[in-house]
């Protein structure tokens, strides 16, 4: 992208572009709000802080929210359904839920309140990308419980986009509608952008007279050879997005046109970055796992909530003006991360080695399986098929190749297997990148 193009603009201008003394005040007033609001009505909170010796009248700093408790995954599960309620259910006017460790899925909730503050901050991230009320927004992220859908579909509608519900799946309507209606900006995640990106020729023969320049992609971890491949496929320019269900949902960061890190929506989700293994708080820039403190939600806020997410922070002032903390794309999680021979591997670094070649299919699947009692990897990669059809030669080739990028990226060795076109699950939703089949002792 040619920077000297780019128009900056903001929705909330006041906010997002805050001085930092004042941003510090702001979130502090909030935080000790929120405190005092769960303690007084969520007994999990009160029983935690009580249990840990917080005194809550005396948080004077963000740097003291270290002596309070982590909120966890399981805790949620723990709780079901309404344990973590703040609210009353008279007050509630919507509820979402994701899966959870258990057969009991994790169950989140909003007020009237929570679901405007909720389309605010989706808006900012639609004007972060160059969006405005002009564009025709086709929402392919799932409808239901999953927050995705209807996130994306209050913001859009909050700034005056024209939206189209599509919903994921059916491949044909979903490019009769881009194409018919005009089309200018695709909301999914960049599973489904991929496989929508390799369907494209078989439905719409001139792609030229598409109107389809941007896409917002996001719920999973993609890494940013990911991203050039679909905004070369696609012929648009691809932002990143980030939200977690448990925290009201997408909306969380965003990119802006600078793509230089995701703008946090820090005045109302407080960030940390802590050691995963000892829960130590990390300093600005050092990569752990990303932690959030809802600052302004009535119906289920959560206090240092362990996102299990692996990023890094930077506070500097962006290009575009935003002062909100900015983190890296997400590499990948704390449970998708594996250990082979004791060095830590996560999906996204094995997907870099992958796109790194243009002969290869932008599909693989990472299998982790046990030889002679030690953990091993096999990478299964799809050749392109002028490639695939050229022999067992060409294709041993490729796979040394492959087995010595993926090396050099991550420090241990892995078997590497082509397969031919097609071979591989596509994905409508959230990708399936690994497949333990490791011997459990």
């Amino acid at each position: 992208m040619n920077k000297k193009n780019i128009q900056i603009n903001y929705f909330e201008e006041k906010l997002e572009t805050m001085p930092s003394d004042d941003l510090s005040v702001l979130i502090l007033e909030r935080l000790n709000k929120t405190l005092k609001y769960v303690y007084k009505n969520v007994p999990f909170y009160k029983e935690q802080f009580d249990n840990a010796r917080v005194n809550i009248d005396l948080i004077r700093s963000t740097k003291d929210l270290k002596n309070i408790p982590f909120t966890l995954k399981s805790d949620l599960v723990n709780n079901y359904p309404f344990g973590l309620f703040s609210s009353n259910l008279e007050n509630i006017v919507r509820i979402h839920a994701s899966s959870g460790t258990t057969a009991k899925p994790i169950i989140v909730s909003y007020t009237k309140k929570d679901i405007k503050v909720w389309a605010e901050l989706m808006s900012r991230v639609f004007y972060a990308c160059g969006l405005n009320k002009n564009d025709i927004a086709q929402n392919a992220f799932g409808y239901g419980l999953f927050t995705g859908g209807l996130g994306f579909h209050y913001g859009a509608e909050n700034i005056g986009m024209t939206l189209v519900p599509m919903s994921s799946g059916f491949t044909e309507r979903q490019f009769a509608m881009m194409n018919d209606l005009g089309v200018t900006v695709l909301f999914c995640t960049p599973s489904y952008a991929l496989f929508l990106s390799e369907e494209l020729p078989k439905y719409i023969k001139d792609t030229s007279k598409l109107k389809l320049k941007k896409g917002i992609f996001g719920a999973e971890p993609w890494s940013n050879e990911l991203r050039l491949k679909i905004e070369d496929m696609l012929n648009i320019d691809a932002y990143d997005i980030y939200g977690l269900s448990e925290l009201l949902g997408p909306g969380v960061a965003y990119e802006c046109e600078y793509k230089n890190g995701l703008h946090i929506n820090e005045d109302n989700f407080y960030p940390e970055i802590i050691d995963p293994k000892t829960g130590e708080v990390l300093p600005e820039g050092e990569l752990g796992e990303l932690v959030l403190t809802n600052l302004n939600q009535e119906a289920m806020p959560l206090i240092r909530y362990r996102t299990r997410d692996i990023t890094s922070l930077n506070r500097e002032k962006c290009k575009c003006g935003r002062t909100f903390a900015r983190m890296k794309k997400i590499k990948g999680r704390t449970d998708d991360m594996v250990i082979i021979k004791g060095v830590n591997v996560f999906p996204s670094q094995i997907e870099s080695a992958i796109f790194s070649f243009d002969f290869l299919e932008p599909v693989y699947l990472i299998e982790l399986y046990t030889d002679n009692l030690l953990d091993k990897i096999n990478v299964l990669v799809e050749a392109k098929s002028e490639i695939y059809n050229m022999g067992d030669k060409k294709l041993e080739d490729i796979s040394t190749m492959l087995q010595y990028k993926i090396h050099e990226l991550i420090g241990v060795k892995s078997k590497v297997t082509i397969v031919p076109p097609k071979t591989l699950e596509r994905s409508q939703g959230k990708s399936k990148r690994v497949k333990d089949l490791r011997k459990k002792l």
